[in-house]
């Protein structure tokens, strides 16, 4: 009997062949036929499941927003289930630093897309900032969640204290990918900045 091809397991295989070639040669160098190369299948294969190579880069952003989420809910979880808001909203952040080669793609690779979308219309059609709205809905989430526990400076705004943290960490993430500071530097940062809003919480807390 033939196998059985589960088709959403052979779009998310091409969605992180297409990461995986873009995070090495850039994504507005990528074609389909290199996306079939490196996930070892035809071209015909991958015209089948994304008809045009915008519906393919749509997808690639939307596997690249899950695949993030992952390694952050893993690096919460490691921090332990009594670690509370600050250690969730710092997993989040030190995630999006590119720290290692999965980090550093994310970081190449969200960076290029909102460069597309902001010149190709095909893409800018598309709900490009689904994914960070999500991103700083979580953040925002968290916050609100300390502030109702007194954890929270007084007074704060979860949702602009949200944005800003987020809009920090993808700067300093630049700047680790230009050789401006280094991983840990950028960590300290952030670490500093969430001693402000986490009073008594950090290494003198």
């Amino acid at each position: 009997m033939p196998k059985r091809v589960d088709h959403e397991e052979r779009r998310t295989a091409i969605a992180r062949a297409l990461i995986r070639v873009a995070g090495r040669r850039g994504l507005h160098r990528v074609g389909m036929r290199d996306v079939a190369a490196e996930a070892g299948i035809s071209l015909r294969l991958v015209q089948y499941y994304f008809e045009t190579k915008e519906k393919l880069l749509l997808h690639g952003l939307r596997q690249l927003a899950a695949d993030f989420g992952e390694r952050a809910t893993a690096r919460r979880r490691a921090a332990g289930e009594d670690a509370g808001p600050r250690a969730a909203v710092e997993a989040v952040l030190l995630e999006s630093l590119p720290t290692d080669e999965e980090s550093r793609t994310f970081h190449l690779l969200f960076t290029s897309y909102a460069v597309l979308a902001a010149t190709d219309e095909a893409l800018a059609a598309q709900p490009f900032t689904d994914a960070p709205d999500a991103a700083e809905n979580a953040v925002t989430h968290l916050l609100e969640q300390a502030l109702d526990e007194g954890l929270l400076t007084p007074g704060a705004d979860p949702r602009r204290e949200a944005a800003g943290l987020l809009a920090m960490a993808a700067g300093l993430g630049s700047g680790i990918l230009a050789g401006q500071r280094s991983p840990h530097d950028a960590a300290g940062v952030l670490r500093h900045h969430l001693d402000r809003l986490f009073p008594g919480t950090g290494p003198e807390g």
